[in-house]
């Protein structure tokens, strides 16, 4: 029962709770099952709290009796991201500076899926303040993945992308600046979605203007990220963006016609960013299946030859005004990416701000055009597939090598640039079994109807009904054991 229980989708475990076939405690112990089972050979969940899962349990069962109007994710168990604020329960960011820290407050997101009705259980892993798209920190150690724990599971919601694909829970809330919810989902075989600026507001945020970071979710299937959205979504009094979409747009009907649905699709994003041959290879199999479904693709992207220096600059100003007190007061305790993040940020000059401002608005000019003639602009989610997790970062794809820790994830990084929605979707595996996602992106505010294409796609696909078989080879003991590079 309780491995039934854990293949269900959010959308109909919330629904068997509300109609008392099953209750929520025993998802709860399918859940904790799960853990108990998986969690030591990928290190996703790294803080539980049992009883008090245990007491919001009990109390979602009284609510189940008492005939109340229930909430949308009624029952449903879940962790959360580690730099989630969580009211009462340890949240460290990743970080040794934090690694007892228990907030008094929970974050906005945390606010909305309590309130939606989901049993909070505890946390997933996070790399240190959630910097780059790998899971390892002194705290907790190396995340893993599913479907080969001597690979990286991707980050920084690599904690959250491995407890989804691994059965622990059906859906988690997951935050992306340059890839964390993309990339982690492509690494994993979930979705994950990043929406538009303002759907769900960031709060608390030392800078209420910042606009590169979103919070989005991750599921195994499009239908649980649109419930989702649909509890996330909304504007909020303290936040200055408008919120394009309303949340009961997500709760309408998934289905659409491809016919005629025009996608530009690019290998490369036009500006000759290095892809692994059978992370493509894959991906061509799927744009078969878009033009099987009705749509037309078409070899194009926007120009996006402004994406770095926007997403170089702001990335670096935000982490200057989220971590440089940090940095200035404790130093080499905080992880060396960091440090240089926040050290470029406070090392810009006025031009520079300025150079990238300029930028940004060529950026969205283009982009506009884009989309003026294009629909959907799909493209390679990550640029590799699942490396080494013993690694800090990949430092080379095919012969083209980097010099920082952001170089490899620019499949993602020069599409956050635009500001746009962006959603990743399981898209076949290589021939080795590892996931590879399609990136699909859509102009402002057309969050919804992304759903809708990336439904329709998963669909026709299946892929993202193929489970991982977990297995603990003897080259993760030994790079656990010695600890990150």
């Amino acid at each position: 029962m309780t491995d039934q229980i854990s293949e269900l989708s959010a959308s109909a475990l919330s629904v068997a709770i509300r109609h008392g076939e099953i209750s929520a405690n025993e998802a709860l112990d399918a859940h904790f099952a799960q853990i108990d089972r998986v969690n030591p050979q990928i290190n996703a969940v790294i803080t539980q709290d049992r009883a008090t899962a245990r007491r919001l349990a009990i109390a979602a069962d009284a609510l189940t009796a008492s005939g109340a109007a229930l909430p949308p994710l009624h029952g449903v168990p879940m962790t959360h991201k580690d730099t989630h604020a969580t009211a009462g329960l340890r949240t460290t960011f990743g970080s040794p500076l934090f690694a007892d820290h228990v907030p008094d407050h929970d974050d906005l997101i945390i606010q909305r899926l309590k309130a939606a009705g989901v049993v909070t259980t505890g946390k997933s892993n996070v790399p240190e303040f959630a910097a780059g798209s790998h899971t390892f920190n002194e705290v907790f150690g190396t995340t893993t993945n599913p479907y080969d724990p001597s690979l990286s599971a991707g980050g920084s919601s690599g904690g959250a992308a491995a407890a989804v694909a691994a059965r622990i829970q059906s859906i988690s809330d997951g935050s992306d600046m340059g890839g964390s919810l993309r990339i982690p989902a492509s690494f994993c075989n979930v979705v994950g979605f990043r929406p538009s600026l303002g759907i769900i507001p960031l709060r608390p945020s030392r800078d209420a203007w910042s606009w590169l970071s979103r919070s989005g979710p991750m599921a195994r299937e499009v239908k649980d990220i649109a419930l989702t959205m649909s509890v996330l979504a909304g504007p909020d009094a303290a936040a200055p963006y408008p919120c394009p979409v309303p949340a009961r747009r997500f709760r309408e009907p998934l289905e659409r016609d491809f016919t005629g649905l025009i996608i530009g699709w690019s290998d490369d994003f036009g500006l000759g960013i290095p892809v692994q041959k059978e992370v493509l290879r894959v991906l061509h199999q799927q744009l078969r299946v878009l033009e099987d479904l009705g749509a037309i693709v078409e070899e194009a992207a926007p120009n996006l030859q402004d994406a770095d220096e926007v997403f170089s600059t702001v990335r670096a100003l935000d982490f200057a005004l989220a971590y440089g007190d940090l940095v200035a007061q404790h130093g080499n305790q905080i992880k060396p990416e960091v440090r240089w993040n926040v050290e470029q940020g406070l090392a810009l000059t006025g031009a520079a701000v300025v150079s990238a401002s300029l930028a940004r608005t060529r950026l969205a000019e283009k982009t506009g055009t884009f989309f003026s003639r294009y629909d959907v602009f799909a493209s390679p989610a990550t640029q590799l597939l699942p490396f080494n997790a013993a690694l800090r970062y990949p430092t080379e794809i095919d012969g083209t090598t980097f010099e920082t820790y952001l170089e490899w994830m620019r499949s993602a990084c020069v599409i956050s640039a635009t500001g746009l929605p962006a959603l990743c979707l399981p898209a076949g595996f290589s021939e080795s079994g590892l996931p590879v996602g399609m990136q699909l992106v859509m102009n402002y505010g057309q969050d919804f109807e992304l759903l809708q294409v990336g439904y329709g796609l998963e669909q026709a696909s299946r892929h993202a009904w193929r489970a991982p078989e977990l297995h603990r080879p003897t080259s993760l003991v030994n790079a656990l054991e010695e600890g990150p590079n």
